[in-house]
């Protein structure tokens, strides 16, 4: 399999050097996009846009039509496994994502299996072989899974949540059925993720959204482990290439160093860190990514390109750093702000990979 023509990307999360700064953004294909909204609208709502291979791929490729970004990601939600689990993704008009059957009576959970993506995933798998097809080697393409702790938050409550009442309930009343959703949730993320890479991802990501939520140890017992669990799993090489992969806890600067023993090649960080300080605690042991606030796209081109100097100062001389907002893109954000970003970016990065 033939490297992409700008490999940067790949590069920085191996810790190898490159030339500059790679960037890109999470949620990067998304409703800031005037043309995202014109495809989402053909799709007739966002889950018909997801399940269609062709329109995933031309949103996927949307972005990086604006924008010299150095990946894509491929697009998707984090609830397709929980979907081809059975509960009942909808998405209602102004609530976000919700589940028709959430997972509340012990023989529900009991009766939980994972899916074989083969059969209940196609429809992403191909997604991945158009994009890869229609990157034309340019760029890599990175595949990526909600973490099983982010996916049971959305399974036991139901949709999103502000105060996680019933999975807490459930982790503290009743963590053995707690432990067997995150079990065979695991299962499914690592045949998951596992099957985008013999697709054609060339890196892998896993979002744990919500692990920030939860009190140190919890963290360790039902998020952290179970990340472990899939990496341990996951396909490190792929007709001879390293895949690369990429750990994401919301909030979860408090436990870097854990989450650097997991078997990860890169942590992202949320803008809560100091990225320098992280750098020093991790030791040179992974590739960091991150870290900029998605809410400094809202100011001025200028201050964009000043906050931009802050992190890449802050995290300083040398390789290793994917350059990444700290959350995803917010809809509201103009699209030549994410333009003045990517330029920033690229323009400023340059000096701190001169060799010395």
């Amino acid at each position: 399999m033939a490297k992409p023509e700008n490999d940067t990307f790949i590069r920085a999360l191996l810790r190898q050097p490159t030339d500059y700064t790679p960037v890109w953004m999470m949620r990067q294909a998304g409703r800031y996009l005037p043309e995202y909204n014109q495809t989402r609208a053909r799709a007739g709502d966002f889950l018909s846009l997801c399940k269609n291979p062709n329109l995933a791929t031309e949103v996927t490729l949307q972005p990086l039509a604006r924008f010299s970004l150095d990946a894509a990601i491929l697009f998707s939600d984090i609830l397709t496994i929980p979907d081809a689990m059975g509960l009942g993704l909808y998405f209602a008009e102004g609530e976000g994502p919700r589940f028709e059957r959430p997972l509340r009576e012990e023989w529900e959970i009991r009766s939980l299996i994972a899916p074989d993506p083969d059969t209940h995933l196609r429809y992403v798998l191909d997604a991945v072989t158009q994009i890869r097809k229609a990157l034309c080697n340019q760029v890599p393409l990175i595949g990526f899974s909600g973490s099983p702790f982010t996916l049971a938050c959305y399974m036991v409550e139901g949709g999103s949540s502000s105060d996680f009442r019933q999975i807490k309930t459930m982790l503290y009343a009743r963590p053995d059925l707690l432990h067997h959703i995150l079990e065979v949730t695991a299962n499914a993320v690592t045949a998951y993720l596992n099957a985008q890479i013999e697709a054609g991802a060339q890196a892998v990501m896993i979002f744990d959204s919500w692990g920030g939520a939860l009190s140190h140890a919890a963290y360790q017992e039902f998020s952290l482990h179970y990340m472990q669990h899939i990496l341990a799993g996951l396909k490190r090489e792929h007709d001879g290439v390293r895949i690369p992969n990429i750990v994401f806890t919301k909030g979860g600067g408090l436990w870097l160093e854990s989450i650097v023993e997991s078997g990860c090649d890169a942590v992202g960080l949320d803008w809560t860190i100091d990225i320098g300080e992280a750098r020093r605690r991790v030791q040179g042991k992974v590739a960091l990514q991150g870290n900029l606030d998605p809410a400094v796209l809202f100011s001025s081109p200028d201050i964009i390109a000043a906050e931009v100097e802050k992190v890449l100062a802050s995290y300083g001389h040398g390789h290793g750093h994917v350059f990444n907002l700290g959350h995803g893109i917010s809809q509201f954000t103009p699209p030549e702000h994410a333009l003045a970003l990517v330029e920033a970016v690229h323009a400023l990065s340059a000096k701190y990979h001169t060799s010395q």
